[in-house]
């Protein structure tokens, strides 16, 4: 995999100085935790003033499960790795708080990467990746029909953090608001939850964002009423082609979801345009599908989105396809169909005089306009033909 977040020997660059004393396991000397690296530090405000200037979003996620012993033993905090005498432990207690006086040094870290963030808005802080990973629970899984073992491993599986995990979350959750409590900035939180779908059992205090990753719309549907923002973190594992993580992108921000993050491989060293079209790691991505991703967020600004909320009654039955709607009931309607048509649609709408536009979601184009006034109940109407998903806007006049 041409993976351009790992760095080639002897050019990573870390949070703190290189001490004196030889031994890194990654090459070069171990680490001192008690000092920062200012090129580190430097490098981290401009790339988020450089993403502030374009209107990116950045979602720093401040840690990661270690997912086993060979990456333990290349982490910083293990105690070979630095000056410090961090404490000997167990991987898998590392993102815990029985983790001896690692807990000192991982707070002071991430304090410093919100305390550097202060000055811009456009931050998102994850507390830590697949916390799962490290510390599974079975919660649930995808297809019960399975046969053990495979119905209870991954990607069958649905895990969540235990409770040490869970514990450690909060603290970190805590050391954000502290630390912000007297800066200028008050930045969004997010906790991974888990693969594809889980109903969430218990949040950390403070979290504004749920992540899933590979997410189905369902993880939307089971937590849209905790008032919380529901994130698609993470693609992958489906191929390069297009069709398929748009069409989860429609899917989801169809159901409620308010983020979808897509890992795109298109980036890669040599690449930096992202124009890397060869297979390269477990997923895809291409300026192509980053241009269908656009037409997906005109699509939703066309709507007075903050009205918005999930429909589950205004399409009745859709011949063929599956269909996940937005509304405001009675003025806009925001409704995707995934599958191949044309299709027959029949939709519940009052009274009234309504525009309809049919999307191309590959292109943008309209793809069919219609005006029709509707005496209430039932609205049958034939999609123009589509493949992989076609979407409609659907306005009352003078609503």
């Amino acid at each position: 995999m041409r993976n351009d977040l790992a760095p080639q020997p002897n050019r990573y660059i870390a949070p703190w100085v290189r001490s004196e004393t030889a031994g890194y396991a990654g090459g070069g000397n171990k680490f001192d935790l008690t000092k920062w690296n200012q090129e580190y530090f430097e490098r981290y405000r401009a790339f988020l003033a450089d993403a502030s200037k374009r209107g990116i979003a950045v979602e720093i996620t401040l840690f990661s499960s270690q997912y086993d012993e060979a990456m333990w033993r290349i982490s910083p905090f293990y105690p070979s790795n630095n000056v410090n005498s961090t404490t000997e432990i167990e991987w898998k207690k590392l993102n815990t708080l029985e983790n001896g006086n690692i807990l000192a040094f991982q707070e002071a870290y991430a304090r410093k990467l919100v305390s550097e963030a202060k000055d811009f808005d456009n931050v998102i802080f994850e507390i830590q990746n697949e916390p799962w990973s490290d510390r599974p629970t079975l919660t649930s899984v995808v297809n019960p029909y399975l046969r053990p073992p495979g119905r209870d491993t991954y990607p069958n599986s649905v895990d969540i953090a235990d409770d040490l995990a869970v514990a450690w979350q909060a603290r970190v959750a805590e050391w954000i608001a502290q630390e912000e409590s007297s800066l200028p900035n008050h930045h969004l939180i997010a906790q991974n939850y888990s693969n594809f779908l889980a109903s969430v059992r218990k949040l950390s205090s403070g979290i504004d964002i749920i992540n899933f990753h590979y997410a189905y719309p369902e993880a939307v549907t089971l937590n849209y009423g905790l008032g919380r923002a529901i994130a698609y973190d993470e693609t992958g594992f489906l191929g390069r082609e297009d069709d398929a993580y748009r069409r989860q992108a429609w899917n989801f921000m169809l159901s409620g979801g308010s983020i979808f993050d897509a890992l795109d491989y298109s980036f890669s060293p040599g690449h930096e345009d992202g124009a890397d079209l060869e297979t390269n790691g477990p997923g895809g991505g291409s300026p192509t599908f980053r241009h269908q991703l656009r037409i997906l967020s005109e699509f939703l600004k066309k709507f007075s989105i903050l009205d918005l909320r999930p429909d589950a009654t205004a399409v009745k039955h859709a011949s063929g396809v599956v269909a996940h709607a937005l509304s405001n009931p009675g003025h806009e309607y925001a409704i995707y169909l995934d599958g191949n048509g044309p299709t027959d649609l029949t939709l519940a709408l009052p009274a009234g005089d309504y525009k309809l536009d049919w999307l191309n979601t590959k292109t943008g184009a309209t793809d069919k306009s219609e005006n029709f006034h509707h005496t209430a109940g039932d609205k049958s109407l034939t999609s123009p033909a589509f493949e992989n998903g076609i979407a409609l806007r659907l306005t009352r006049n003078g609503k």
